[in-house]
């Protein structure tokens, strides 16, 4: 019973470091998931040692594929929670609306506002980026001021210069 139950816990070590190393190339953060790399092979060959040694019993093979299935939940919580990385969002709405737009600057969000014809009017178009973890604070400020607004978040690939990292680069000095 030690044993299956070792089996578990190596699977809910071993599944998030997975997702995070993978999440980590995607973002090109190598050093950091080549070090999760060499943690999740150590994880993985204990792991599969257990499996396919000893009795090799139904059940240890079920525990390892339910562990799996588990540590993919817990991964993803995990990087949810970490929000690594930078997201576009973009707003559209019907009105300007200065105070939005001023909000969202005073809090340390960079606005661009752009004009756009619409189909009956002019609509408004804001383009901010920003850490994802302050992703869920961005929007619920829209929503606050702008129920109505059309909201698409997106992660960029690449991105160079401006209001962000102009303001992270102070910060660090």
């Amino acid at each position: 019973m030690k044993e299956i139950l070792l089996i578990l816990l190596l699977q809910l070590i071993y599944v998030p470091i997975y997702t995070l190393r993978t999440i980590f190339l995607v973002k090109n953060i190598t050093v950091l998931a080549s070090i999760l790399g060499i943690a999740e092979m150590l994880v993985y060959v204990f792991g599969l040692s257990l499996v396919f040694g000893g009795d090799q019993s139904i059940l240890a093979m079920v525990v390892y594929a339910v562990g799996f299935g588990i540590g993919i939940i817990f991964g993803t919580k995990i990087e949810q929670k970490l929000a690594i990385g930078y997201i576009n969002v973009t707003v559209n709405t019907q009105s300007k609306n200065a105070q939005l737009v001023d909000t969202l600057r005073n809090n340390g969000f960079g606005v661009t506002l752009y004009t756009g014809e619409g189909r009956d009017s002019n609509r408004f178009r804001m383009e901010i980026l920003t850490k994802r973890n302050r992703e869920q604070e961005l929007i619920a400020t829209v929503e606050k001021f702008e129920p109505k607004a059309f909201i698409i978040s997106y992660e960029p690939r690449y991105f160079k210069g401006g209001f962000l990292l102009d303001r992270l680069k102070n910060k660090a000095s």
